[in-house]
């Protein structure tokens, strides 16, 4: 059984000055630019409290953490932040442009508290795996600031569509947040403090299987954090965003494997490898190979493969409950190259990049030896491995675009 309940928001107030000056990308997808950047945008601005700038005088009194909680403090204090009157849910819509397509959706959800639940619960799923190292970070800004920044991205199985009805007519309203993000995509927000619709919309929910879609390392910080204060009632929830995994705005990317720093690569020893099964098709260009790529074939594996020069695609036959990443990382990463899981892990040889031009780009221009190009991997398919229990690779997927941090705050 899924508990999900409302709660009174923190969010920036119009004193705080433009929204888009001020949220961010998730932590993790901020680079040392992108957080220049940030830092010069507006002086409020959450990196500050989320992925703050350590100091050569740090020390257990003065660090990025201590300074987190100072910063959440002060913008509380100065009316920055300002908590919402009522409880509710916010309905979350994000318009956007779908890179390499250019296809034009709009995905929709509601932001609301979600009861952290170990997994052996049979109530939230993952879908991937951890790293200690990100969670250790995540736990001590937990720890610092006592509050969530940004969301869980959650899905759930709603094939009639319940809760969408429900969060169209919630949106038919005046906008309490709406702007452009970096990348081109809009975040609108609609506060949803009706007590049916709220009641309503839990019950739609009580009975739905919940799937972590991105977030998995904050997930797992809040189940230590929950572990850490079994009597603290509000650490037996965190912020999360639900998203029917079968609204048509719900798209997945593709993670594209960059591979670089191998030693003696040879691209003609690595077609050599494809026999039995497995094809081998060449290309007189780049944009032959993203055009075969962009019709799909479901029931192939296949890979594109991008050297100095060149361009190909491997394909074979698909076995049965068959994953494309699996595939990549078991028989041609492992079998074919050598690269073990424990370099996979610490990324010795690979870099994940999102679009296939991008990879391309890497390879041709002489910063990485090798691009693997992949299919997005298809929602049931995700959700089939993740609901009996399985688990994918890393960077399996690549739900686009991302939840912004700071839409939001859930202050325990």
């Amino acid at each position: 059984m899924a508990i999900v309940k409302p709660f009174q928001a923190y969010r920036y107030s119009a004193n705080a000055g433009d929204p888009a000056q001020l949220v961010t990308q998730p932590y993790d997808k901020i680079s040392p630019s992108m957080r220049e950047r940030y830092l010069a945008a507006s002086p409020y601005n959450l990196v500050r409290i989320i992925l703050g700038e350590p100091g050569e005088g740090d020390s257990a009194a003065d660090n990025i953490y201590t300074r987190a909680a100072q910063y959440f403090d002060d913008w509380m204090r100065q009316g920055i932040l300002t908590q919402d009157v009522r409880a509710g849910f916010y309905a979350y819509f994000q318009d956007f442009k779908v890179p390499d397509s250019g296809e034009r959706l709009t995905r929709k959800g509601f932001i609301g508290l979600g009861k952290v639940e170990d997994y052996s619960a049979g109530v939230v799923f993952r879908h991937e795996q951890t790293l200690s190292g990100p969670k250790k970070d995540r736990l001590e800004v937990l720890r610092h600031t006592r509050a969530h920044f940004g969301q869980i991205f959650m899905l759930y199985p709603d094939r009639e569509g319940l809760v969408d009805c429900e969060l169209d007519d919630a949106s038919q309203g005046a906008a309490v947040m709406d702007f452009a993000d970096e990348y081109g995509a809009r975040h609108r927000l609609w506060s949803i403090t009706g007590e049916a619709r709220v009641a309503h919309i839990q019950a739609l929910m009580t009975p739905m299987k919940l799937l972590i879609a991105d977030g998995h390392h904050r997930y797992e910080t809040a189940l230590d954090y929950r572990n850490e204060n079994p009597n603290d009632p509000a650490a037996q929830f965190v912020m999360m965003t639900f998203v029917n995994m079968y609204s048509p705005g719900v798209k997945i990317l593709a993670t594209h494997r960059v591979l670089r720093n191998l030693d003696s690569f040879d691209p003609a020893h690595l077609l050599a490898k494809a026999t039995g099964a497995w094809s081998v098709k060449r290309f007189a260009s780049l944009v032959d190979l993203k055009r075969t790529l962009s019709v799909e074939e479901p029931k192939n594996v296949r890979i594109g493969v991008v050297t100095a020069s060149e361009a190909y695609l491997l394909a074979r036959p698909r076995k049965t409950g068959e994953l494309d990443v699996p595939v990549l990382h078991e028989e041609i990463l492992g079998g074919w190259l050598g690269i073990d899981e424990a370099a996979v892990r610490e990324e010795k040889f690979i870099r994940y990049v999102r679009g296939i031009d991008a990879a391309a780009a890497e390879v041709r221009g002489g910063e990485a030896q090798v691009a693997f190009l992949l299919d997005p991997t298809p929602i049931d398919d995700m959700a089939r491995v993740a609901f009996a229990g399985g688990v994918m690779p890393q960077k399996s997927t690549d739900f686009y675009p991302k939840l912004l941090s700071g839409v939001a705050i859930y202050r325990l």
